[in-house]
């Protein structure tokens, strides 16, 4: 089985924290192979980012000459999952719905920590639209930004577990953590909190295993029927840009597929 895992965003060293992430996750004969698209922002934080990034990720999916059999899309809270769903054949996961699925499994209400305070309204409607805002005790800001992440990884630690201490308090009897750059945190934080801290990239991982060996994928029945045809202008993006990607944007990082259990 391969699984490709998507990170939204164009930073490469994110992307190699999430690989390791769904590698770890994954069951042995599982191969992940992780990515980021060719352009688009270097990290998300809020709708405009949110809808650039979505398109990007669509244009680097359209244009993927790789077999797999399933995809994580490691952003959270973020748009574009559907448009993936319409576009592929295989199941397709995120980070958002898979974690807070798996923490209503473990407690009877669920808490996210994120990033920025400016995310939390774009989680909520996300969790409101996937039938999940109901068990959700709370969602925290924690006031980092997203590349902050990785500036100093035990200042990270402290405030998600201070955050994270926030949302018990309002109910949550399990915390998800509401970034893809928060992947492989989640032990040192339950620690620390002593209740269940669920991982969305490896959440996600598991749920698309499971997918998969029970052969199912998405319904194409209706809502996520396959494009109609028509005539799209200068799409897809990518193949129209010098060389193969946008100008003084990162290169993507090569694919780098690792075999679980190697």
């Amino acid at each position: 089985m391969r699984i490709l895992v998507m990170n939204p965003n164009t930073t490469a060293s994110m992307t190699a924290s999430i690989r390791a992430t769904a590698t770890a996750a994954a069951a042995p004969g599982t191969e992940i192979i992780a990515t980021e698209p060719l352009w688009g922002p270097e990290s998300i934080e809020g709708h405009f980012e949110g809808y650039l990034s979505a398109a990007a990720v669509l244009d680097r999916l359209a244009t993927l000459d790789l077999a797999f059999d399933a995809l994580v899309m490691a952003g959270f809270g973020e748009p574009g999952r559907e448009g993936a769903q319409e576009l592929l054949d295989v199941p397709v996961l995120d980070i958002t719905e898979s974690a807070a699925q798996m923490a209503m499994m473990l407690g009877h209400a669920y808490g996210i920590v994120t990033t920025l305070d400016r995310a939390v309204p774009q989680i909520q409607d996300r969790l409101l639209t996937a039938g999940l805002l109901q068990r959700c005790a709370a969602v925290r800001g924690t006031g980092l930004g997203v590349l902050e992440l990785e500036e100093d990884a035990e200042r990270t630690v402290e405030v998600l577990i201070e955050t994270a201490r926030d949302a018990v308090r309002a109910g949550a009897e399990v915390i998800c953590l509401g970034c893809g750059g928060m992947a492989g945190l989640q032990e040192k934080v339950a620690a620390a909190l002593g209740v269940p801290v669920v991982d969305g990239v490896a959440a996600a991982v598991k749920f698309a295993e499971a997918v998969v060996g029970l052969g199912l994928t998405t319904s194409a029945g209706r809502s996520f029927a396959r494009p109609r045809p028509k005539v799209i202008g200068s799409w897809p993006l990518s193949a129209h840009l010098s060389p193969g990607r946008a100008q003084g944007s990162p290169r993507p990082t090569e694919f780098s597929a690792q075999t679980s259990g190697i």
